[in-house]
């Protein structure tokens, strides 16, 4: 499609998974900038490289971004922005029992300093209530909150061929109904899918609907860990009894591979925040998805120190194969509980470059890691371990993610 100057011009703010995949993905119709105070990640993306572990990202920096320009300077990026998609990280805090919304707080000011006239686009992941505060707060501004979706690895993918498009309007803002509704149309078309489903909503909802989708996604996990854990403690085939409940069609088989816990950057923080929201209303499923998340550790953990390792090799810390992300991983987890036992620990982790990792040492020579270690913990098996494999600890079943 040609340019146009009729295209609306887009600012995202945020080069991490949900910022980068969506500046890709609407740069396929529009003029975007993408900004980031993090400005080795802008110098990445100016030279083609992509700063996260995204081969359909790494394949459009290598060939396409006549549309997509990378700034690392505010007052220049939010100028002239139609849209203003901001998708700053949020990370949960356990003291106050909320997500850091700080770099959220930012951009929003940004955006009322330099381009009053932008619709502001949330798709930060947000407690449930906080876009219909921010219009309160910040009367005159017009704000969305747009939840997205992603999986590390495979974010590009993930936004060009979206399960659901979701805009929320705050409460008595119905006049922005229409502007959201103009807004998922520019995302359906700039997606491969022209007949993805669009859900317009109060933003509150649409803030539900994430941490809802992804605490569900976390029960899963936690329902076949502990069918696992049960498994191993009689000794059980695990792999048979899921396969036979998985038959069933109104169970499926999605996330039903055993793992060490769910981890990673939006699971663990989702199901906290969705807790805390939770605080005056009763519950107890909620809960105890967030508790059987710690009960799976300690018994991963036991079953390691039972084999009586001298050395521990931790193999790879990141939670899914293709990313090189290891944030909140379920592995660091384990490595903890197996510290707090005085247990010596290596790492095996390629994407890391420094010889140490919480006092663990890092070997990134696979030889003479399988050597070292006596038992090797893999929350995900790898063909590499095959010549080793009466060493390796896993409940990797199914070789999935």
């Amino acid at each position: 499609m040609g340019d146009s100057i009729l295209r609306p011009r887009v600012l995202v703010v945020g080069a991490g998974y949900v910022g980068l995949a969506n500046a890709v993905l609407l740069s396929s119709s529009c003029r975007v900038t993408l900004f980031d105070i993090d400005k080795e990640k802008i110098e990445k993306i100016k030279n083609g490289r992509s700063p996260i572990a995204d081969d359909d990202i790494q394949a459009f920096l290598d060939s396409n971004t006549d549309r997509l320009e990378a700034v690392s300077e505010a007052s220049a990026a939010f100028i002239d922005a139609d849209y203003i998609v901001i998708a700053t990280p949020t990370d949960y805090d356990s003291v106050s029992n909320a997500f850091d919304t700080s770099s959220v707080e930012a951009a929003v000011e940004q955006a009322r300093r330099y381009s009053g006239r932008a619709v502001i686009i949330l798709k930060s992941t947000l407690p449930v209530g906080y876009t219909e505060d921010l219009a309160r707060r910040f009367s005159g501004s017009r704000f969305l909150f747009s939840p997205e979706f992603l999986r590390e690895g495979k974010a590009l993918f993930d936004v060009r061929f979206p399960s659901r498009i979701i805009f929320g309007v705050p409460k008595g803002q119905d006049g922005m109904r229409e502007t959201a509704g103009e807004a998922a149309a520019l995302f359906r078309e700039c997606s491969e899918l022209a007949d993805a489903p669009v859900l317009i909503t109060d933003a509150s909802e649409a803030e539900a609907i994430k941490l809802f989708s992804n605490t569900y996604l976390a029960l899963r996990v936690a329902f076949f860990n502990e069918l696992d854990t049960y498994a191993e403690n009689y000794s059980l085939d695990t792999r048979d009894i899921i396969e036979g409940v998985c038959l069933d069609p109104r169970v499926g088989d999605g996330y039903n591979n055993p793992s060490f816990g769910y981890g990673g950057y939006c699971l663990p923080k989702d199901t906290k925040q969705l807790l805390a929201n939770y605080k005056n209303v009763p519950n107890n499923i909620i809960a105890a998805v967030v508790n059987a998340n710690s009960t799976r550790k300690d018994h991963v953990a036991d079953r390691i120190l039972s084999l009586g390792p001298g050395v521990t090799g931790i193999y790879r810390l990141t939670m899914k194969s293709g990313s090189d992300n290891y944030r909140h991983s379920s592995v660091q987890g384990i490595m903890k509980r197996l510290n707090a036992k005085g247990k010596r620990i290596i790492i095996y982790e390629p994407t890391m470059t420094g010889d140490s990792f919480f006092g663990a040492a890092v070997v990134n020579d696979l030889a003479t890691f399988k050597r070292k270690a006596d038992v090797i913990v893999a929350n995900r098996y790898d063909s590499s371990l095959d010549d080793v494999r009466e060493k390796v600890y896993t409940r990797d079943l199914f070789y999935s993610d």
